[in-house]
């Protein structure tokens, strides 16, 4: 698995359907971030084969979020192994069974088997959103909800909102792997987040990896942005 960073460490999140798009950011960001992240419109638009080239760049964050019985995702957790991604993403929502198969099927590959993050709520998701579906409490008390669940069932780590990083450390200490989208420096727009906070004060409330997107991939000069909010995280 990808080493836990020393300081919080930077995911740069190539979200574009685009394969010179996203190799042209991969090339530029590599030497300034310790992951790029690719998810379902790269992969599905573009294929395993896309992914391989991206990856012998730099380590790849496979977001695909899987969610489905146990056994159908085992098997994709056997088939994303052979990318050989650092980390891979599954839906705490699954459930105990789900994450058990998850992991154990990641065990499969081996020592370099990626680390299997369990999504609890999306950043987009607000209080309001979840009551539609029927889950009451807001996205803090799901957040514990489904961390606990995740985690007793072996997942890694978790993906959260930077909202809820200090009460997952509280609950579950320093061991769970923490990976947070729903990042914006100071004066960026929060476009299609809900729940987001700067990356200082992320990393400060004990985020392990910062998923950075647009503030990063839509600047004029995306290598600059990138070195600058990864500066602003070493001091």
């Amino acid at each position: 698995m990808i080493p836990r960073p020393p300081h919080a460490g930077i995911i740069a999140a190539l979200d574009t359907g685009s394969p010179q798009r996203a190799e042209a950011l991969a090339e530029a960001l590599a030497p300034h971030v310790g992951c790029l992240k690719l998810g379902l419109e790269y992969f599905v638009a573009n294929g395993p084969a896309a992914i391989a080239r991206i990856a012998a760049r730099a380590p790849i964050f496979l977001d695909l979020k899987f969610h489905d019985i146990p056994n159908t995702v085992a098997g994709a957790v056997r088939s994303a192994c052979a990318l050989r991604p650092a980390m891979l993403t599954i839906h705490a929502a699954g459930g105990p069974a789900m994450v058990e198969a998850a992991r154990r099927a990641a065990e499969e590959a081996g020592p370099d088997r990626p680390a299997i993050l369990a999504v609890t709520v999306l950043t987009s998701t607000d209080a309001a959103t979840l009551a539609s579906t029927g889950i009451s409490g807001g996205p803090a008390q799901q957040v514990l909800r489904l961390a606990r669940l995740a985690l007793d069932a072996g997942a890694d780590g978790l993906v959260c909102s930077p909202r809820e990083v200090p009460m997952i450390r509280a609950a579950h200490g320093a061991g769970p792997l923490l990976v947070v989208p729903g990042i914006r420096p100071a004066g960026s727009a929060a476009d299609d987040q809900s729940r987001i906070a700067t990356p200082e004060e992320t990393a400060d409330a004990g985020a392990d990896w910062l998923v950075i997107g647009r503030p990063i991939t839509a600047a004029p000069d995306p290598a600059a942005a990138a070195a600058a909010i990864a500066g602003s995280l070493r001091r």
